[in-house]
């Protein structure tokens, strides 16, 4: 079986290979770490600028109260956490922490609304003159707003809207221990919605929920079947919240983490894989493992939404000490 996995990824080194069976996405997965990096660099290498990653900066808009039940969240109106509830940021704060964003590096500048669902509303219709504003910046404008429509989707892409992310976050069959408030169906027909607009796809998902190394695999098998594949996307780590009922989980095991990176680099090659949430508790070298391992964009900045990131300066220094451009 081996043999004949490693003859399915040499395949990629030549083109993207667009559907793969659940038993191909589980060898890859289960190969022998060494050797299962060693094929993501030479798929990364075919396919990516190896030495470049992509620095994002992402800028939380909307805070808290959401009337969604994700287990892992601490803006979630349904725990008690130490997250305050604020109102939609102004045009101007925007604009101002996009220029700075720009200024440290970032090219992708992401806008997230602790929202379960876009309204038509005026909240909206100042997210689209945000949207306009920074993509007159010249930077990758991506939104995370919640599950929207059709219309809301072509109204955004008008706006100038780079990609919209909707991480299915774990496996189908592991989604309901951890979200109840909607399915998997309905993050699967955003996505759609997205796709349609011709807006692009960031979609990933999330180590450290309690699932099973199978429900990584699935979550994994069901994002590289997506037609066309995810663009982006974000591999995280479950950031333990106090007052979330998840707050008492284990931490995931770096080699876990370069597994889901590796896998992720050959099934989907022309991705950005990007080292997401819990990459502030990974020291300097294990982040280093990860992007040899096929990571290929971060995000900047002092926070994710509302939980710690690594502090820019560290950053730097790593980009110099790796030699990343």
């Amino acid at each position: 079986m081996t043999n004949n996995i490693l003859d399915t990824v040499a395949q990629v080194l030549t083109a993207a290979k667009n559907s793969w069976s659940l038993d191909e996405v589980k060898s890859i997965y289960n190969l022998p770490l060494f050797e299962l990096i060693y094929q993501s660099i030479s798929v990364h290498k075919t396919h990516n600028e190896p030495g470049h990653v992509q620095k994002c900066t992402l800028l939380s808009i909307k805070t808290g109260n959401c009337s969604e039940n994700c287990s892992y969240c601490p803006q979630s109106a349904h725990y008690e956490t130490k997250v305050e509830s604020t109102p939609l940021l102004s045009l101007d704060e925007v604009i101002t922490a996009a220029n700075n964003a720009k200024a440290s590096g970032s090219s992708r500048f992401c806008m997230g609304a602790a929202w379960r669902q876009v309204n038509d509303n005026q909240d909206f219709d100042n997210v689209l003159a945000m949207v306009k504003a920074v993509s007159n910046l010249d930077l990758e404008v991506c939104c995370t707003l919640g599950m929207l429509n059709e219309n809301q989707a072509v109204k955004l892409k008008e706006a100038g809207l780079t990609a919209y992310n909707h991480n299915l976050d774990t496996s189908e069959n592991f989604y309901e221990n951890i979200i109840t408030t909607r399915t998997y169906k309905d993050r699967l027909n955003t996505l759609t919605n997205v796709r349609k607009a011709g807006i692009t796809v960031c979609c990933g998902g999330i180590l450290g929920l309690g699932e099973s190394h199978e429900d990584r695999i699935e979550l994994l098998h069901t994002l590289a079947n997506l037609n066309p594949q995810p663009e982006s996307v974000p591999i995280n780590t479950l950031v333990r919240v106090e007052g979330t009922p998840l707050s008492n989980n284990s931490a995931v095991a770096i080699w876990d983490m370069l597994r889901m990176i590796a896998t992720a680099r050959i099934l989907m090659p022309q991705a950005k894989v990007r080292l997401s949430a819990g990459r502030s508790e990974m020291s300097a070298s294990e982040q280093a493992l990860c992007f040899l391992a096929g990571a290929n964009s971060i995000f900047m900045g002092d926070k994710l939404l509302t939980t710690p990131n690594v502090e820019e300066d560290l950053d730097n220094e790593l980009f110099m000490a790796l030699g990343l451009s």
